[in-house]
């Protein structure tokens, strides 16, 4: 009787494997254009995993003074920003240290491309969100199109505008999942004359 061997992954596959093993998951709710509700979708997502009995944190959301945004905010519990003096003004970020302690299942932070303010332990928040990643924290983030690297001499080319903060393509393609939240162009342009879509 012929034995059936049994197909051995590669020393490359099971490292990579290892490496995973740990180490949180990220979720990109991913935007065609400014406006178009990442955060609202994110929000709402998270509102469902926390009924369901999931510990959720929002460490960081941008409402950019939406009212359907704040409200969907509320019941989370809220990670505190972080006070930083730079220019001689106090700015609040994202508090790092104060998620890690904190550690959550899931952590939501907002505006993956964010450039963090001088004096922050990492300069670009996706760097924030890769140390959470480490230490096995899930976290869920936004991030609009125009700020993926390799777009930005498209989006250039097609706005006229030079967008200065991006996120990496390899840190981009580290996610367990993306979900991309589109308007048509028409309920685009009725959400910005509301005043939904911040300039």
């Amino acid at each position: 009787m012929a034995s059936v061997e049994t197909p051995r992954a590669s020393p490359d596959a099971l490292l990579a494997l290892a490496k995973k093993e740990g180490r949180g998951h990220l979720k990109i709710f991913l935007g065609a254009a400014p406006g178009v509700g990442k955060t609202y979708a994110m929000l709402t997502a998270a509102r469902s995993e926390m009924q369901g009995g999931r510990d959720v944190v929002a460490g960081l959301i941008e409402t950019h003074g939406r009212r359907e945004t704040e409200a969907l905010v509320e019941g989370f519990p809220l990670l505190e920003r972080k006070p930083i003096v730079y220019r001689n003004q106090m700015v609040r970020e994202f508090d790092l240290d104060g998620a890690l302690a904190r550690r959550p299942s899931l952590l939501l932070v907002d505006e993956y491309a964010h450039t963090n303010v001088p004096g922050s332990r990492h300069p670009k928040r996706w760097q924030d969100v890769d140390e959470l990643l480490d230490a096995g924290i899930d976290v869920w983030t936004t991030l609009n199109i125009q700020h993926l690297e390799s777009l930005n001499d498209v989006v250039q080319k097609i706005s006229k505008v030079r967008v200065r903060e991006t996120v990496p393509d390899t840190v981009f393609d580290k996610a367990d999942e993306i979900i991309l939240v589109d308007f048509p162009p028409d309920e685009l342009l009725k959400r910005l004359a509301e005043g939904k879509v911040y300039v």
